[in-house]
Protein backbone atom coordinates (compact mmCIF):
# COMPACT_ATOMS: atom_id res chain seq x y z
CA UNK A 1 0.00 0.00 0.00
CA UNK A 2 1.26 3.39 -0.59
CA UNK A 3 2.60 5.33 1.93
CA UNK A 4 0.28 8.52 1.31
CA UNK A 5 -2.84 5.56 1.68
CA UNK A 6 -1.22 4.78 4.87
CA UNK A 7 -0.58 8.34 5.91
CA UNK A 8 -4.52 9.16 5.73
CA UNK A 9 -5.63 5.93 7.38
CA UNK A 10 -3.40 7.59 10.23
CA UNK A 11 -5.05 11.21 9.41
CA UNK A 12 -8.46 10.03 9.55
CA UNK A 13 -7.80 7.70 12.57
CA UNK A 14 -6.49 10.81 14.83
CA UNK A 15 -9.38 13.32 13.31
CA UNK A 16 -12.14 10.87 14.54
CA UNK A 17 -10.10 10.47 18.34
CA UNK A 18 -10.02 14.44 18.25
CA UNK A 19 -13.10 15.71 16.59
CA UNK A 20 -15.11 12.95 15.06
CA UNK A 21 -15.58 11.66 11.31
CA UNK A 22 -17.92 13.15 8.38
CA UNK A 23 -19.81 10.58 6.79
CA UNK A 24 -17.85 10.69 3.95
CA UNK A 25 -14.62 10.50 5.70
CA UNK A 26 -16.48 7.77 7.73
CA UNK A 27 -16.31 5.73 4.98
CA UNK A 28 -13.59 6.53 2.96
CA UNK A 29 -11.67 5.45 6.50
CA UNK A 30 -13.31 2.12 6.00
CA UNK A 31 -12.53 1.62 2.79
CA UNK A 32 -8.59 2.42 3.06
CA UNK A 33 -8.74 -0.04 5.94
CA UNK A 34 -10.08 -2.86 4.01
CA UNK A 35 -7.90 -2.47 1.52
CA UNK A 36 -5.18 -2.38 4.17
CA UNK A 37 -6.41 -5.41 5.25
CA UNK A 38 -6.89 -7.20 2.24
CA UNK A 39 -3.19 -6.74 1.45
CA UNK A 40 -1.83 -7.51 4.48
CA UNK A 41 -3.33 -10.63 4.50
CA UNK A 42 -1.57 -11.40 0.83
CA UNK A 43 1.72 -10.44 2.42
CA UNK A 44 1.18 -12.49 5.48
CA UNK A 45 0.02 -15.80 3.46
CA UNK A 46 3.45 -15.44 1.19
CA UNK A 47 5.63 -15.32 3.99
CA UNK A 48 3.25 -18.25 5.65
CA UNK A 49 4.33 -20.16 2.39
CA UNK A 50 7.90 -19.96 2.65
CA UNK A 51 8.64 -20.58 5.82
CA UNK A 52 10.07 -23.48 7.23
CA UNK A 53 10.53 -25.61 10.68
CA UNK A 54 13.74 -26.64 11.42
CA UNK A 55 13.93 -29.25 14.11
CA UNK A 56 17.18 -30.40 16.23
CA UNK A 57 18.26 -32.83 14.21
CA UNK A 58 18.62 -30.75 10.64
CA UNK A 59 15.58 -31.92 9.18
CA UNK A 60 13.31 -29.22 7.44
CA UNK A 61 9.31 -29.03 7.05
CA UNK A 62 7.46 -26.59 5.70
CA UNK A 63 4.70 -25.07 7.37
CA UNK A 64 2.38 -25.89 3.88
CA UNK A 65 3.38 -29.43 4.79
CA UNK A 66 2.55 -29.39 8.39
CA UNK A 67 -0.98 -27.86 7.38
CA UNK A 68 -1.28 -30.54 4.49
CA UNK A 69 -0.13 -33.79 6.78
CA UNK A 70 -2.33 -32.48 9.81
CA UNK A 71 -5.71 -32.93 7.48
CA UNK A 72 -5.20 -36.08 6.49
Amino acid sequence: MEKEKIDRINELARKKKAEGLTEEEALEQDTLRREYIAEFRASFGTVLKNTVVQYPDGSRTSLEDMKNNKKG
